[in-house]
């Protein structure tokens, strides 16, 4: 079985910072891609940010030049760094890890975290 618990959501005035990681545990044999989705109120869930397992980053054209995607494999976790937050940003924000049990690979999600963006 894989967790993934995530962390670092919160609220945040326009302008300011906010860090979101995401620690996956488990029987893990391997990650693949890693990548933070957030879901607005009344949109669709959308990508944010992914990052390879070779560290090749892509971000949404919106939040370019303000959040940048990290990974630390051996410790299992990625994570968001958001600066010069916009009231737009906000939303629950998931991470999505594609994982390895030592067969093929699936797909796990965070439980989501708020991130609120005061203007």
């Amino acid at each position: 079985q894989v967790q993934l618990v995530e962390s670092g959501g919160g609220l945040v005035q326009a302008g300011g910072s906010l860090r979101l990681s995401c620690a996956a545990s488990g029987n893990i044999f391997s990650i693949n891609a890693m990548g933070w989705y957030r879901q607005a109120p009344g949109k669709e869930r959308e990508l944010v940010a992914a990052i390879t397992s070779s560290g090749r980053t892509n971000y949404e054209d919106s939040v370019k030049g303000r959040f940048t995607i990290s990974r630390d494999n051996p410790k299992n976790t990625v994570s968001l760094q958001m600066n010069s937050l916009k009231p737009e940003d906000k939303g629950v924000y998931y991470c999505n890890l594609a994982i390895s049990r030592g067969g093929g690979w699936n797909d796990y999600w965070g439980q989501g975290t708020q991130v609120t963006v005061s203007s």
